[in-house]
Protein backbone atom coordinates (compact mmCIF):
# COMPACT_ATOMS: atom_id res chain seq x y z
CA UNK A 1 0.00 0.00 0.00
CA UNK A 2 1.35 3.43 -0.87
CA UNK A 3 1.36 6.57 1.26
CA UNK A 4 -1.84 8.46 2.05
CA UNK A 5 -3.13 10.60 -0.79
CA UNK A 6 -4.02 13.25 1.77
CA UNK A 7 -3.09 13.47 5.44
CA UNK A 8 -5.44 11.40 7.56
CA UNK A 9 -5.95 14.24 10.01
CA UNK A 10 -6.59 16.69 7.17
CA UNK A 11 -9.38 14.44 5.86
CA UNK A 12 -10.86 14.04 9.35
CA UNK A 13 -11.05 17.80 9.85
CA UNK A 14 -11.93 18.79 6.28
CA UNK A 15 -14.73 16.46 5.16
CA UNK A 16 -14.80 17.85 1.62
CA UNK A 17 -11.30 16.54 1.08
CA UNK A 18 -12.57 13.00 1.40
CA UNK A 19 -14.04 13.16 -2.08
CA UNK A 20 -10.64 14.13 -3.46
CA UNK A 21 -9.00 11.17 -1.76
CA UNK A 22 -11.74 8.66 -2.55
CA UNK A 23 -10.82 8.00 -6.17
CA UNK A 24 -7.21 7.35 -5.31
CA UNK A 25 -8.16 5.38 -2.21
CA UNK A 26 -10.38 3.15 -4.34
CA UNK A 27 -7.40 2.31 -6.51
CA UNK A 28 -5.41 1.49 -3.40
CA UNK A 29 -8.12 -0.61 -1.81
CA UNK A 30 -7.11 -3.88 -3.39
CA UNK A 31 -3.73 -3.54 -1.75
CA UNK A 32 -4.85 -2.32 1.68
CA UNK A 33 -8.21 -3.83 2.55
CA UNK A 34 -8.68 -6.62 5.04
CA UNK A 35 -8.21 -10.02 3.47
CA UNK A 36 -11.58 -11.41 4.48
CA UNK A 37 -13.67 -8.40 3.50
CA UNK A 38 -16.29 -9.14 0.87
CA UNK A 39 -18.42 -6.97 -1.37
CA UNK A 40 -19.34 -3.31 -1.45
CA UNK A 41 -18.56 -1.56 1.85
CA UNK A 42 -21.72 0.50 1.44
CA UNK A 43 -23.96 -2.50 0.79
CA UNK A 44 -27.26 -2.42 2.68
CA UNK A 45 -28.01 -4.68 5.61
CA UNK A 46 -27.28 -4.85 9.30
CA UNK A 47 -25.06 -7.26 11.18
CA UNK A 48 -26.88 -10.48 11.96
CA UNK A 49 -26.24 -10.25 15.71
CA UNK A 50 -23.57 -12.94 15.60
CA UNK A 51 -21.10 -11.10 13.42
CA UNK A 52 -19.33 -7.89 14.41
CA UNK A 53 -18.87 -5.55 11.44
CA UNK A 54 -15.74 -3.42 11.75
CA UNK A 55 -15.73 -0.35 9.52
CA UNK A 56 -13.17 2.31 8.70
CA UNK A 57 -13.02 5.74 7.13
CA UNK A 58 -11.25 6.29 3.86
CA UNK A 59 -7.67 6.87 4.96
CA UNK A 60 -4.81 4.51 5.70
CA UNK A 61 -4.58 4.89 9.48
CA UNK A 62 -8.29 4.23 9.96
CA UNK A 63 -8.02 1.04 7.90
CA UNK A 64 -5.04 -0.09 9.99
CA UNK A 65 -6.87 0.60 13.26
CA UNK A 66 -9.93 -1.27 12.02
CA UNK A 67 -7.73 -4.27 11.28
CA UNK A 68 -6.27 -4.08 14.78
CA UNK A 69 -9.76 -3.98 16.30
CA UNK A 70 -11.05 -6.79 14.12
CA UNK A 71 -8.13 -9.11 14.73
CA UNK A 72 -8.26 -8.45 18.49
CA UNK A 73 -11.92 -9.48 18.44
CA UNK A 74 -11.15 -12.59 16.40
CA UNK A 75 -8.54 -13.58 18.96
CA UNK A 76 -11.38 -13.75 21.50
CA UNK A 77 -13.50 -15.94 19.23
CA UNK A 78 -15.72 -13.18 17.86
CA UNK A 79 -16.87 -13.57 14.25
CA UNK A 80 -15.78 -10.47 12.32
CA UNK A 81 -16.31 -9.01 8.87
CA UNK A 82 -14.73 -5.83 7.56
CA UNK A 83 -16.18 -2.85 5.71
CA UNK A 84 -13.05 -0.78 5.02
CA UNK A 85 -12.55 2.54 3.31
CA UNK A 86 -16.21 3.58 3.59
CA UNK A 87 -15.89 7.35 3.48
CA UNK A 88 -16.05 10.36 5.77
CA UNK A 89 -17.63 10.66 9.21
CA UNK A 90 -20.88 11.94 7.71
CA UNK A 91 -21.32 8.49 6.16
CA UNK A 92 -19.88 6.21 8.84
CA UNK A 93 -21.74 7.86 11.73
CA UNK A 94 -25.05 7.14 10.00
CA UNK A 95 -24.06 3.54 9.31
CA UNK A 96 -23.21 3.08 12.99
CA UNK A 97 -26.55 4.54 14.08
CA UNK A 98 -28.53 2.13 11.91
CA UNK A 99 -26.43 -0.86 12.90
CA UNK A 100 -24.87 -1.47 9.48
CA UNK A 101 -21.46 -1.38 11.15
CA UNK A 102 -20.71 -2.30 14.74
CA UNK A 103 -17.27 -0.85 15.45
CA UNK A 104 -15.41 2.14 14.04
CA UNK A 105 -12.03 3.65 15.01
CA UNK A 106 -12.62 7.25 16.02
CA UNK A 107 -10.63 10.24 17.26
CA UNK A 108 -12.24 11.87 20.27
CA UNK A 109 -11.46 15.50 19.42
CA UNK A 110 -12.57 15.25 15.80
CA UNK A 111 -15.73 13.35 16.78
CA UNK A 112 -16.60 15.99 19.39
CA UNK A 113 -16.05 18.77 16.85
CA UNK A 114 -18.51 16.97 14.56
CA UNK A 115 -21.08 16.63 17.34
CA UNK A 116 -20.53 19.99 19.07
CA UNK A 117 -18.27 22.51 17.37
CA UNK A 118 -18.33 24.86 20.38
CA UNK A 119 -17.07 22.35 22.96
CA UNK A 120 -13.58 22.98 24.35
CA UNK A 121 -12.83 20.38 27.04
CA UNK A 122 -9.58 20.55 28.98
CA UNK A 123 -9.00 16.84 29.65
CA UNK A 124 -9.44 13.51 27.90
CA UNK A 125 -12.10 12.59 30.44
CA UNK A 126 -14.00 15.81 29.80
CA UNK A 127 -13.74 15.17 26.06
CA UNK A 128 -15.30 11.73 26.47
CA UNK A 129 -18.03 13.16 28.68
CA UNK A 130 -18.81 15.93 26.20
CA UNK A 131 -19.10 13.38 23.40
CA UNK A 132 -21.39 11.24 25.54
CA UNK A 133 -23.73 14.17 26.04
CA UNK A 134 -24.19 14.57 22.27
CA UNK A 135 -23.80 10.99 21.05
CA UNK A 136 -26.75 9.10 19.60
CA UNK A 137 -28.33 6.90 22.28
CA UNK A 138 -27.66 3.75 20.25
CA UNK A 139 -23.90 4.38 20.29
CA UNK A 140 -21.20 4.38 22.94
CA UNK A 141 -17.50 5.10 23.23
CA UNK A 142 -15.15 2.54 24.73
CA UNK A 143 -11.88 3.43 26.45
CA UNK A 144 -9.58 5.93 24.71
CA UNK A 145 -6.03 4.95 23.82
CA UNK A 146 -3.17 7.23 24.76
CA UNK A 147 -2.30 7.21 21.03
CA UNK A 148 -3.11 10.54 19.41
CA UNK A 149 -2.99 11.77 15.83
CA UNK A 150 -3.07 15.53 16.26
CA UNK A 151 -1.32 18.77 15.32
CA UNK A 152 2.15 19.25 16.70
CA UNK A 153 5.14 21.55 16.75
CA UNK A 154 7.82 19.48 15.04
CA UNK A 155 11.43 20.41 14.30
CA UNK A 156 13.72 18.77 11.78
CA UNK A 157 16.78 16.80 12.85
CA UNK A 158 19.18 19.66 12.07
CA UNK A 159 17.26 22.08 14.28
CA UNK A 160 16.84 19.53 17.05
CA UNK A 161 20.61 18.94 17.13
CA UNK A 162 21.41 22.65 17.06
CA UNK A 163 19.17 23.44 20.04
CA UNK A 164 19.54 20.14 21.94
CA UNK A 165 15.88 19.22 21.52
CA UNK A 166 14.58 15.68 22.04
CA UNK A 167 11.20 13.98 22.03
CA UNK A 168 11.01 14.83 25.74
CA UNK A 169 11.47 18.55 25.11
CA UNK A 170 8.50 20.90 25.41
CA UNK A 171 7.24 23.45 22.95
CA UNK A 172 8.26 25.98 25.61
CA UNK A 173 11.90 24.97 25.06
CA UNK A 174 11.74 26.81 21.72
CA UNK A 175 11.09 30.17 23.37
CA UNK A 176 14.61 31.56 23.03
CA UNK A 177 15.30 30.02 19.62
CA UNK A 178 11.97 30.87 17.94
CA UNK A 179 13.12 34.34 16.87
CA UNK A 180 15.65 32.67 14.54
CA UNK A 181 13.32 30.02 13.11
CA UNK A 182 10.76 29.87 10.29
CA UNK A 183 7.55 27.97 10.99
CA UNK A 184 5.56 26.35 8.20
CA UNK A 185 1.92 25.29 8.32
CA UNK A 186 -1.45 25.79 6.65
CA UNK A 187 -2.48 29.44 6.03
CA UNK A 188 -5.15 29.31 8.75
CA UNK A 189 -2.53 28.26 11.33
CA UNK A 190 -1.37 31.87 11.29
CA UNK A 191 -4.58 33.18 12.87
CA UNK A 192 -5.82 30.22 14.93
CA UNK A 193 -5.64 29.84 18.70
CA UNK A 194 -4.43 26.32 17.91
CA UNK A 195 -1.68 27.96 15.90
CA UNK A 196 0.54 31.04 16.10
CA UNK A 197 -1.89 32.89 18.37
CA UNK A 198 -1.82 30.14 20.99
CA UNK A 199 1.90 29.48 20.59
CA UNK A 200 2.48 33.11 21.58
CA UNK A 201 -0.13 33.38 24.36
CA UNK A 202 0.42 29.94 25.89
CA UNK A 203 4.12 29.26 25.26
CA UNK A 204 5.54 32.73 24.57
CA UNK A 205 6.85 31.85 21.11
CA UNK A 206 7.41 34.48 18.43
CA UNK A 207 8.96 33.12 15.23
CA UNK A 208 11.26 34.86 12.75
CA UNK A 209 8.61 34.36 10.07
CA UNK A 210 5.72 32.17 8.94
CA UNK A 211 5.52 30.27 5.67
CA UNK A 212 2.04 29.34 4.43
CA UNK A 213 2.09 25.74 3.13
CA UNK A 214 -0.55 23.04 3.58
CA UNK A 215 -2.24 21.17 6.44
CA UNK A 216 0.48 18.71 7.35
CA UNK A 217 0.71 17.57 3.74
CA UNK A 218 3.48 17.18 1.14
CA UNK A 219 4.36 20.89 0.97
CA UNK A 220 4.96 21.08 4.71
CA UNK A 221 6.78 17.75 4.76
CA UNK A 222 9.10 18.82 1.93
CA UNK A 223 9.83 22.24 3.42
CA UNK A 224 10.81 20.75 6.77
CA UNK A 225 13.00 18.14 5.09
CA UNK A 226 14.77 20.76 2.97
CA UNK A 227 15.13 23.11 5.96
CA UNK A 228 13.16 25.82 4.16
CA UNK A 229 11.29 25.86 7.44
CA UNK A 230 12.86 24.62 10.65
CA UNK A 231 9.58 24.12 12.53
CA UNK A 232 6.29 22.77 11.18
CA UNK A 233 2.80 21.69 12.09
CA UNK A 234 2.87 17.96 11.35
CA UNK A 235 0.45 15.38 12.68
CA UNK A 236 1.85 13.19 15.41
CA UNK A 237 1.55 9.91 13.50
CA UNK A 238 2.89 11.27 10.19
CA UNK A 239 5.22 8.55 8.90
CA UNK A 240 7.73 11.13 7.62
CA UNK A 241 8.58 11.91 11.25
CA UNK A 242 10.16 8.47 11.47
CA UNK A 243 11.61 8.58 7.98
CA UNK A 244 13.35 11.96 8.40
CA UNK A 245 14.13 11.69 12.12
CA UNK A 246 12.12 14.82 12.92
CA UNK A 247 11.45 15.59 16.59
CA UNK A 248 7.91 16.22 17.88
CA UNK A 249 7.88 18.53 20.89
CA UNK A 250 5.65 17.83 23.87
CA UNK A 251 2.52 19.95 24.35
CA UNK A 252 2.07 19.93 28.15
CA UNK A 253 -0.54 22.72 28.04
CA UNK A 254 -2.65 20.77 25.51
CA UNK A 255 -2.81 23.72 23.16
CA UNK A 256 -3.67 21.35 20.33
CA UNK A 257 -6.42 19.61 22.26
CA UNK A 258 -7.03 15.88 22.15
CA UNK A 259 -7.21 13.42 19.27
CA UNK A 260 -7.08 10.10 21.08
CA UNK A 261 -7.89 6.95 19.16
CA UNK A 262 -11.14 5.59 20.63
CA UNK A 263 -13.52 2.81 19.50
CA UNK A 264 -17.07 3.95 18.72
CA UNK A 265 -19.56 1.08 18.80
CA UNK A 266 -23.20 0.22 18.14
CA UNK A 267 -24.45 -0.85 21.57
CA UNK A 268 -26.54 -3.79 20.47
CA UNK A 269 -23.84 -5.36 18.36
CA UNK A 270 -20.94 -5.96 20.70
CA UNK A 271 -20.72 -8.29 23.70
CA UNK A 272 -19.03 -7.44 26.99
CA UNK A 273 -16.19 -9.73 25.97
CA UNK A 274 -15.84 -7.86 22.70
CA UNK A 275 -15.78 -4.51 24.47
CA UNK A 276 -13.13 -5.82 26.86
CA UNK A 277 -10.99 -6.93 23.91
CA UNK A 278 -11.12 -3.45 22.37
CA UNK A 279 -10.42 -1.78 25.70
CA UNK A 280 -7.35 -4.01 26.00
CA UNK A 281 -6.16 -2.67 22.65
CA UNK A 282 -6.60 0.90 23.85
CA UNK A 283 -4.60 0.12 26.98
CA UNK A 284 -1.62 -0.94 24.84
CA UNK A 285 -1.74 1.56 21.97
CA UNK A 286 0.29 4.73 22.42
CA UNK A 287 1.35 7.40 19.92
CA UNK A 288 4.85 5.97 19.51
CA UNK A 289 3.43 2.54 18.65
CA UNK A 290 0.87 3.94 16.22
CA UNK A 291 3.53 6.02 14.47
CA UNK A 292 5.68 2.90 14.05
CA UNK A 293 2.73 0.92 12.69
CA UNK A 294 1.81 3.69 10.25
CA UNK A 295 5.42 3.78 9.04
CA UNK A 296 5.33 0.05 8.27
CA UNK A 297 2.21 0.49 6.16
CA UNK A 298 3.03 3.80 4.48
CA UNK A 299 6.79 3.64 4.12
CA UNK A 300 7.49 -0.11 3.94
CA UNK A 301 4.34 -0.91 1.93
CA UNK A 302 3.28 -3.69 4.30
CA UNK A 303 -0.29 -4.97 4.32
CA UNK A 304 -2.11 -3.29 7.25
CA UNK A 305 -3.75 -6.59 8.18
CA UNK A 306 -0.34 -8.23 8.59
CA UNK A 307 0.92 -5.22 10.54
CA UNK A 308 -2.12 -5.42 12.83
CA UNK A 309 -1.63 -9.14 13.51
CA UNK A 310 2.08 -8.69 14.20
CA UNK A 311 1.49 -5.86 16.67
CA UNK A 312 -1.31 -7.68 18.52
CA UNK A 313 0.96 -10.69 18.93
CA UNK A 314 3.79 -8.49 20.21
CA UNK A 315 1.60 -7.05 23.00
CA UNK A 316 -0.02 -10.33 23.95
CA UNK A 317 -3.45 -9.68 22.43
CA UNK A 318 -3.41 -12.27 19.65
Amino acid sequence: MTSNVLSSTFIRRHPGAAAVALAAATALLAGCSSSDDAGDPLADGKADGKTVVVGSNNFAESILLADIYGEALKAKGVEVTYKPNIGSRETTYGLLKNGSITVLPEYNGALLAYLDAKAAPKTIEATTAAIGAKLDAKLELLDPASAQDKDSVTVNAETAKKYNLTSQSSIADLKDAAKDLVLGASPEFQTRQQGLVGLKSVYGLEFKSFKALDAGGPLTQAALKKNTVQVADLFTTDATITQEKHVVLQDPENLFGFENVQPLVYKGGLSKEGAAALNAVSAKLDTEALLALDAKVQLENKDPLDVAKEWLASVGLA
